[in-house]
């Protein structure tokens, strides 16, 4: 019923942009002034914190802008639907929050304002290029990011003593990897953990894309079964039947009893590993770089702010987008969150946390995820092949070709 219910939604939506056509525009004209609505979700346990940084935000904005912007705060649980039975009854926001797998979506269907007329003197140099990447469907920019996030491995300093090796000079490679893991095997401990039933951004997709792979591309180009797929469908395979992950890791969602009873080499986690790992301060742990095949890459998600075709006010509602993701803001907002700005002038926040300031200088490496319509959608599909595969009832290349078929048929709907 809920993807029923979604798609009356979005019809919904669609009659309403056709009734409104007449009195919309989206070219970058009329001045900024009157007043927008910002939906925004709690990023932090600290709602009176928040409060603080968004009235800094905002009054930064109101200093030289003659315009009122109110701030509405909506909870993370069913936002899709939240979103699109708002515009659809044309009383939703005037910018709001997304994240890479919702943008395509919304600006595929023409949800979304396009906002290159509104940046043509405006400097994108400052941004992280992998962050920007996730704001751009079909070569249309839709948002401007603010946070971005840097997936790397967590390495347990006295198992890589324990296996013989530096802590100071960590893999870098898959194949130096390989090394470290046959020797953590070896001494009884696993390599990594790997969550089988969890997202494919923190399983395959960061092994493929170090591959020099992609899973399509948004002309809806299937690639996740050519060489470089199968290369990572096999580095995948090998790590299970070498006994260098657990044993459950076809479904596991995650193996922190492992990692926190010391039994394990390295962890793929993010920044709020580093923070658990800081507060329980019970492993002594070194930060390596993203790993590298053909390519050095790793996950990252990206958060943005975009604006509905249907707005009434799309001159301030991008002014304030702009304004909100400039480098004063975007320090107010990482300061608060601990998530790694986009700009990189930004990043000065970390300058007296060098753990943090490690991760924020991976983000360059950072891939958002699939771009595209279907992004969330196949994701079970290719999950499906990869535990097959795991189980021993297909090989690599079979449960490649699998996926593929199986995406093909997804995108042609």
């Amino acid at each position: 019923m809920k993807k029923f219910s979604l798609l009356v939604l979005l019809l919904g939506f669609l009659l309403v942009m056709a009734a409104c056509s007449d009195d919309a525009s989206n070219e970058a004209e009329g001045e900024v002034g009157g007043e927008i609505t910002v939906w925004v979700h709690p990023y932090t346990g600290d709602a009176e914190k928040e409060e603080e940084m968004w009235d800094t935000i905002v009054k930064r904005f109101q200093e030289e802008h003659d315009a009122e912007v109110k701030i509405e705060v909506i909870p993370w649980a069913n936002r899709d639907q939240k979103i699109l039975t708002a515009l659809a009854a044309n009383n939703g926001p005037d910018v709001f929050y997304a994240i890479p797998d919702q943008m395509p979506q919304y600006a595929n269907e023409g949800m979304l304002l396009e906002l290159d007329p509104y940046l043509e003197d405006f400097d994108l140099s400052d941004f992280v290029d992998t962050a920007l990447v996730s704001t751009k469907w079909q070569d249309k920019t839709y948002g401007l990011p603010i946070l971005q996030e840097a997936y790397t491995y967590f390495y347990n300093k006295e198992v890589i003593e324990a296996i013989g090796e530096d802590p100071e000079n960590l893999p870098e490679t898959w194949d130096e990897f390989k090394a470290w893991a046959e020797k953590a095997k070896a001494n009884g401990f696993y390599a990594t953990t790997f969550q089988g039933g969890g997202s494919m951004n923190g399983t395959l997709y960061p092994y493929l894309w170090q591959a020099g792979g992609e899973v399509l591309t948004q002309d809806d180009e299937v690639l996740i079964n050519n060489e470089a797929g199968v290369e990572a469908f096999t580095f995948v395979n090998d790590m299970y039947e070498n006994g260098w992950i657990p044993e459950d890791s076809i479904t596991a969602m995650e193996h922190d009893a492992i990692w926190n009873s010391g039994d394990m080499l390295a962890v793929l986690g993010s920044g709020i590993t580093l923070s658990n790992l800081q507060k329980n301060g019970e492993i002594d742990f070194v930060i390596g770089s993203p790993l590298e095949n053909k390519e050095k890459v790793t996950y990252g998600t990206v958060g943005m702010f975009v604006i509905p075709s249907n707005t009434d006010n799309p001159a301030t509602a991008a002014e304030f987008v702009k304004v909100l993701t400039n480098a004063d803001n975007q320090r107010t907002f990482n300061e608060v969150t601990q998530y790694i700005p986009t700009r990189e002038s930004a990043k000065d926040i970390f300058d007296e946390q060098p753990y943090l300031a490690q991760l924020a200088s991976y983000t360059q490496y950072a891939l958002p995820g699939v771009i595209h319509p279907k992004g969330r959608d196949i994701m079970p599909m290719i999950q499906a092949e990869l535990q097959t595969m795991m189980e021993g009832k297909k090989t690599p290349q079979e449960a490649a070709d699998s996926a593929a078929e199986a995406i093909e048929a997804a995108v042609s709907q």
